[in-house]
Order: structure tokens, then sequence, then C-alpha cells
């Protein structure tokens, strides 16, 4: 079942059945069940017959609680900020600062909005997603198997199920056995084995068998009454929050030691000490984070956006941040480096067989319900061929599908009253359950060596009595043509610090060549890893593996974690699920099973490795733009406490009111949001949370704003009679903090000097209604703000600009390439996936006509160049 609104934080407790009893239908006979649903297994529903019932029942989804948007609103004044807010609300009442009271009540409410309405925005992210990050279900409609969306489920329909599906709805099994998973429903962690007749209930997890089940019971009305959704929390914590945490704290040191020097100089200088305690609190308050969980959150949520429009929707709103950091892929082959479109290329029958009598064993140990490609090639093959053209009918008895321990597919099957086994899979493995010795397998295996140096995968095919030894009929040939980006954009993703790692359960022959191919020359044996205990980077020079099974990828995750690697790991099957968990960054393909797209972080919706360029870049993105909000938020907490304190300690007055530095506060932190909508180019290596170099150069850019401030307000002081009017005073000191805040920031965005890239429309206006908005309220004549001649505000403003854009950049850039040179390092502009998508486009609209890859490319490069140049 599909949720419909999302559960956020830790998982909840196993399900209590809604339900005092099972209903009468669950302990029904299947005949039973059949009529009483009034359905033919063997057709399905039709689709009036569905439009009826899904009228009668509704979609198969559980409505969750939502919590009332009020109390969501409420809860903006409960935390650090707000208390802070509130307790200087107190205070102004106290002291009888009424008009201060109004408008810190005023400044409250507008941050809890706009903090609200960024959250609430995020959330609707995060609902988009989970629309189109679906459970599906295989069904048999109007005669015919399709993937539909699970919640489309009713009761009759006739579903398909498989080892890694999610049971959609409550199901009876009518055909085949299974073994679920059933602990998330019942807390039994041993897997329960279902015979036909049983129910499997919705939300438990098929681990092994596969089988054909008619739905009983869909949405609420489910026995357990539980959600499945594969979105997971939208707020997860970010390894970023630990950095920044740690740099409050700091800044919490620096800030009260310097509050403390204040209230001892006011105590020994006589000064109310009630009357500090306002801008005590502001100045604390200054380095309090009180946008980072919004700007956090929606920096996430509009990258994850992005993503979506290219492909990738993610499962958690912190994969785009892993994703930043990842510094090696592990992929699949088959569907990410090959097309996954898997045909027969040759039939070498054996003894006295015809080639049609092994693709006829072949198609019967195929199952089309299951969609796999193998299993497809052979059906088409064979239909293609006409092999079951003027035979008598064939009954199938029993099928075991595919299992990743035994290599093969086996089905029993009768025909003219008698029961006939056969079976196809890997080589090696159909030779010995016929029989085989190790020598003829051999030989076997040599015989199928020149196929799989060209690249074809063989498998061989086995027919025989129902008990009892069968006999080898002959060996297929299968080729999956590599994609004609993939080469390309395993260059790219080495550009971009992220060398790729092929694994494939094909032979080492297979591999070596489709890997030859594509740019990974170097595959060895998965045995050569399993072999070495140590934690070694066993993938240094290491292009791949091959014969691997699923569960070895989760060995070659913790082998490249232990070597001190960020990893990224690619999957499909239930077996892949704890790989997948494991990896910093689990990306599901888009052929993946249900589960193991729980498991992942980022689920592909095409095949190919472009997302996962996409994936990268924009995990950069966001780390930049994170990045840049942690240097302008060092540099000005430092800029804010130490003008304030050094100014008492020289003038022996505060020189900006409580009001006017609690205002900059929020107009400048809130304006600052707008940073996860800027422009930002990508670094060309892996990040890394070792931030010490920028935070180095925050401090330095922190303190030279301190000397620029202290220098202009002696100016004002000397010229423009400041030391006499304190109103004049506030607002002098407000404008300059505000203006610095502004253009500090546009240097601060940029590692390169600030004209290196446009801001974004969006940043810009932000930081210019901030900048317009103050300086307007100037003259409004709010509390301790009294208006400036035009000469004077135009001075401060020119100023502040050129100090932060010229000098302080300056300053950036130096300190940047001593500190952080990688940072600044130049490439050209990478096209590669644009370039590979118009490429593969130009493939699709040829007919997928082989051999033509390097024109392909060369026509696609010559389009986006040429496009790029006009822009």
């Amino acid at each position: 079942m599909q949720a419909t609104a999302n559960k956020s934080g830790a998982q909840p407790a196993p399900a209590k059945p809604t339900n005092t009893k099972p209903p009468d239908i669950a302990s029904a006979s299947v005949p039973n069940t059949l009529a009483k649903l009034n359905v033919n297994p063997e057709t399905g529903l039709t689709r009036a017959e569905v439009d009826t019932r899904r009228k009668e029942n509704g979609y198969n989804e559980v409505a969750e609680k939502k919590g009332h948007p009020i109390l969501k609103f409420l809860r903006k004044f409960w935390g650090i900020s707000a208390w802070m807010l509130e307790l200087i609300m107190v205070l102004s009442a106290v002291l009888g600062k009424y008009s201060d009271l109004i408008v810190v009540g005023a400044l409250l409410v507008i941050n809890a909005v706009l903090s609200f309405m960024q959250e609430s925005r995020a959330a609707g992210v995060v609902e988009a997603l989970r629309k189109r990050l679906q459970v599906n279900a295989r069904v048999r409609r109007d005669s015919s198997w399709q993937v539909i969306a699970a919640r489309e489920l009713v009761p009759g329909d006739i579903v398909r199920v498989r080892p890694g599906d999610i049971i959609p709805a409550d199901v009876k099994l009518l055909t085949g056995a299974v073994s679920v998973d059933q602990s998330a429903l019942t807390g039994e962690s041993k897997d329960a084995d279902k015979a036909p007749g049983e129910v499997l209930s919705s939300g438990s997890i098929v681990r092994r068998g596969e089988g054909n089940g008619v739905v009983m019971l869909t949405g609420a009305k489910t026995y357990f009454g539980r959600t499945t959704q594969l979105v997971q929390e939208a707020r997860p914590k970010l390894h970023i929050e630990a950095v920044v945490a740690k740099v409050v704290r700091w800044l919490f040191v620096i800030v009260g030691a310097l509050l403390c020097m204040v209230i001892v100089l006011s105590l020994i200088r006589g000064s109310p000490l009630l009357e500090m305690v306002s801008l005590m609190l502001v100045l604390l308050m200054s380095a309090v984070p009180v946008a980072l969980p919004v700007m956090f959150t929606v920096s996430m949520a509009v990258g994850s956006k992005e993503l979506a429009k290219r492909g990738v929707l993610v499962t958690r709103l912190s994969a785009a941040e892993d994703a930043a950091t990842m510094d090696v892929l592990c992929v699949d082959k088959t569907g990410t480096i090959t097309m996954n479109q898997l045909a027969v290329t040759g039939v070498i029958p054996l003894e006295h067989a015809t080639e049609a009598d092994v693709l006829f064993a072949g198609a019967l140990a195929s199952q089309e319900a299951n969609q796999d490609p193998i299993d497809h090639a052979f059906l088409t093959a064979a239909k293609a061929r006409h092999v079951f053209d003027n035979l008598p009918q064939v009954t199938p008895v029993s099928f075991a599908p595919f299992d990743a321990k035994n290599r093969r597919t086996e089905a029993v099957v009768e025909q003219n009253g008698q029961r006939l086994r056969v079976m196809k899979g890997a080589v090696r493995t159909i030779a010995e359950a016929c029989g085989f010795q190790p020598p003829a397998i051999e030989a076997l295996e040599a015989r199928v060596s020149a196929t799989a140096a060209k690249g074809y995968r063989t498998l061989a095919v086995a027919r025989g009595p129902a008990t009892g030894a069968p006999a080898l009929v002959g060996l297929v040939s299968l080729y999956d043509p590599p994609r004609p980006d993939a080469k390309q954009l395993i260059a790219t993703l080495h550009d971009l610090g992220v060398p790729v790692k092929m694994l494939t359960g094909d032979a080492l022959p297979v591999a070596c060549e489709i890997g030859q191919g594509v740019g990974l020359p170097n595959i060895r044996h998965m045995a050569d890893l399993k072999a070495d205990n140590q934690a070694v980077d066993l993938f240094a020079g290491v292009d791949g593996f091959a014969e691997v099974f699923p569960e070895d990828k989760y060995t070659v995750v913790k082998h490249l974690q232990a070597a001190g690697h960020v990893t990224g790991m690619t999957g499909d099957g239930v077996n892949d699920a704890p790989a997948l968990r494991q990896a910093e960054v689990g990306i599901a393909v888009s052929t993946a099973t249900d589960v193991a797209k729980g498991a992942a972080s980022v689920v592909l919706t095409e095949a190919g490795l472009t997302n996962i360029v996409a994936l990268v870049e924009q995990g950069r993105t966001i780390y930049q733009r994170i990045l840049t909000w942690i240097i302008n938020k060092i540099s000005r907490t430092i800029l804010k406490a130490a003008f304030v304190s050094i100014a008492f300690v020289v003038t022996g007055k505060f020189v900006v009111s409580a009001f006017a530095m609690l205002l900059l506060v929020f107009m400048t932190d809130f304006a600052k949001i707008s940073l996860a909508t800027d422009n930002v180019r990508p670094s060309k290596e892996p990040e890394t949370w070792n931030i010490g170099g920028f935070i180095t150069v925050s401090v330095a850019l922190g303190v030279a704003m301190v000397a620029e401030t202290l220098v202009l307000l002696w100016i004002g002081w000397t010229h423009f009679g400041l030391a006499t009017n304190n109103n004049a005073l506030y607002t002098f000191s407000f404008l300059m903090l505000l203006y610095f805040a502004v253009f500090s920031v546009v240097s601060a965005r940029e590692r390169h000097c600030f004209w290196a890239t446009m801001p974004s429309k969006t940043f810009l206006s932000a930081l210019a209604a901030d900048a317009l908005t103050g300086t307007v309220l100037t003259f409004v004549g709010l509390p301790g703000l009294k208006p400036l001649p035009w000469s004077q505000t135009l001075a401060i403003f020119a100023y502040a600009m050129v100090a932060c854009l010229i000098v302080n950049d300056a300053v950036k850039v130096a300190m940047i390439k001593w500190l952080v040179p990688n940072a600044v390092a130049r490439k050209p502009a990478d096209m590669t996936p644009q370039i590979a998508k118009r490429a593969y486009e130009l493939y699709e609209q040829r007919g997928r006509q082989g051999g033509r890859a390097v024109q392909d490319w060369g026509q696609a490069e010559q389009e986006i160049r040429k496009g790029k140049t006009h822009e």
C-alpha cells in the first residue's frame, strides 16, 4: 500500500491488527475465494471491473493522520531563538519600552511564519517524491501482465510476487510457494513459509520463491492496516550539521568572552545592568544559527526537486549531501553500463538436439510474468522462430525462479500426459546437474570461451524426465550491448574524482570484454578479494570484479570503507539491500525491486550513468551553498560581537541599540535562505567535511571587517557628530553592519573573485530587498533609528562595497589559494552529460543501430557545443 503522508523520525513499533479476527475470506478455500471475488485467475479483471471496484473500495492506501497546521506553527515559538526573543519582550515590558515590545513581538511572528512556510515547502517536495516513488505491483488484467502502482490495486486483482517484492495488499497465494519476512508486522524475525491458500499480509517482504495470488483486501481494510512507503524521513541528520554545531559552540565561546569583558567594564563604569541585558541577549543570539534548519531543509529540498527533473529520486533528503563526498562508485554491468536488452545471438545444439529443441526447453524454463530480461530473450527468440507452432499444448506444473546460489531457473511441465523437467543457467551449474565430470565441464567451458571473449554471455539448457538427471541439449549465447554513452560518462565521473568499478555476475572473459570497451580494462575475479582479509585498498588499479554474487556486494562495500573510501553502490535485487544500506550512497537502478529501493538513498528512473553524474554534481552544488552560509555566518558573528564590544570599550557606550541589532540579525539571516537557490559551480573533486581551511578564512574575514567598521565608526565619530547624538550613532552602526552583511555574502559565495559567476536572480533580489528595506526603515521613525542625511547613507554604502568586494575579496582569494588550493583549481566546463544524453537520443532515433557510437557522439558534441556558444 502507498502512504499518503510522510512519517518522519524513528521507525514505529510493529503495528497491532486493527481487526479482532480475520475476515471470512481469509479462511476460505482458494476456489471459494475466487468465486467470492468473482475473478478468473487466467484472465484477471477487466478495466470496467477495476473501475467499479475502485469506486466501492477506494485506492489501496492508508490515510495517515497529519499534524494540525496550527500546532506545527505554534511549535515555531518554542526553541532557543524563540526563547531569547520572548525574554527580550519580557525585559522590554519590565523596562517600559513598549515600542520595543511590539516590534520584537512582530519579529517573533515573522520569524515563525517564514520558517513555517519554508518547511512546508520542503514537505511538499517530499510529498511529490513519494508520489513518483511508489511500490509497484505486477498485475494480470484483461488477460495480460502489466506493472502498475500498488495504490491502483483493487480486491480481485491477480498479482505476481517475486523475491524482493513488498506485498502490496492482503493477498491469498494461488500458485507457487514463497518465504516472507513479516518482522515489520509481527515482530517475528524468522521468515514464514507460505503455500497456496495461505495469506500474505500487506507490508511483508518476499525473501524466496514466487507465485501468483489474488488481492483480498486493500487500504485500511487490510488485517494489519499498515502503510508501505519508500521515501524516508523529511528532516534527517546531516554530516555538515555536526561541523556547524562545533563552529557554533566556538562562536558562543568567543561571543561569551567578549560579553563578559563588556559586563565587567559596565559594572566598573556604573552602567545600569538591567538595560544592558537586552543587548547582551541579542549579541548572544547572533551566534545562534537562527535560519540554519530552514536553510538546510530548503537546500536539500531544492536540490532533490532539481534531481527529480533529471531522473533521480531521493528517498531521504540527505542523499545529495552524501553524494558530494563520494569518491568511488561500484556499478552493476547490466542496465548501467549495458543496455539491459538481452537478445539471443546464437544457439549451439549438442548431441542429437536441434536449435528448436534448445529454444523449446529454454523457453519452458522461463516465465513471462516475471518480466526478467533473460527469460524475455528466450521467449522472444522462441516466438520469432515459431518453436511452439504445431506442438501439443504444454501445461506448467511448477517453476523454480533464478536463485543467486544455484544460478539457474527450472520448471516441470506436462505434455501428452508426460512430465518433463527443463532448466537453464550458468554452464558449470547445468553441466553439474547433468552429471558431467570436471574434465568434461572444463572442456565445455573452453568451448564457450571464444564467444565470451566477444562479450557474449552463454547459458546452458537441459531437459529430461521429471525425476532423474536431465540431459544437456545445447548452449545459447546472449548479448547485451554496452550503452553508447557509457565510456564517456565513466570518463566524466573519473574526471570528477569518482572512479567507477564494475561488478558483474558474468564470467571473467565476458566482463573483461565489456570492460575493455568502456574504459575499464583491469577486471579481476571476486575470489581475489575474498582471499585477502587485510583492510588494504585492493581497488587501487582494479576496475572491477567478475563472478560476483549479490551478497558479495556487501563485502566490497566493507573493503572500500575499511580503506577510507566514501562509497557509492548500485543494486537492484533483494540480496543487494544490505550493500545499498551499508554504502554511504546506495543507488537503486530503474529496474530495482521495492526492497532495494527502500534500502537505497537514491532511486534512478532511467538506465545508465547520466543520472549518477547529475547526482554527484547536484550534491557538490548543495555542499558549496551550505559552505558559503558557514563562511558568512562565522565572519559576520565575529563582526557583530567584536564590533559592539570593542566600540563599547573605546567609547564607553553601546553604538547600536538592542532593537536595531535584533532587526539586523533577522533581516540578514533569513535573506541568506535564498542561498539555497544560488548559482554555484560544483567542484571537480569529492568534497570533504574537513573544512578547517575555510574556517580560518572566515575568521580572517571577520577580523578584517571588524577593523574596517571601527575605522568607519571613527570617521563618523569625528566628522559626523555621532559622539553627541545616540540615535544617529545607532542608525549609523545599523546601516554599516547591514551593508557589510549584504556585500560580504556576495564575496563569500564565490571561491574565486566575486565576479567569476553571476548570482541567481532570487538571491540578488533577496539581498537587494534586504538592503532597501533596512535603509527605508531608518526613515520611518522606528525606536532607536534616526534618519541620516543621504550623503552619509551613500558614503556608508560605498565604503562597505569597496571594503567587501575589493579589499576583503582579495584577502579571501589569496587565503583560499594558500589554505585550500583545490577549491580554486579551474577546469573547463564539462558538457559530457548533455552530450551523452543527445548521443543516446540519436541512437534511439536511428533505430538502435550498432556500430555508430563514435559518429553519434561526434554529432551530439557538435550540436551541444554549438548551442552553448550561441548561449
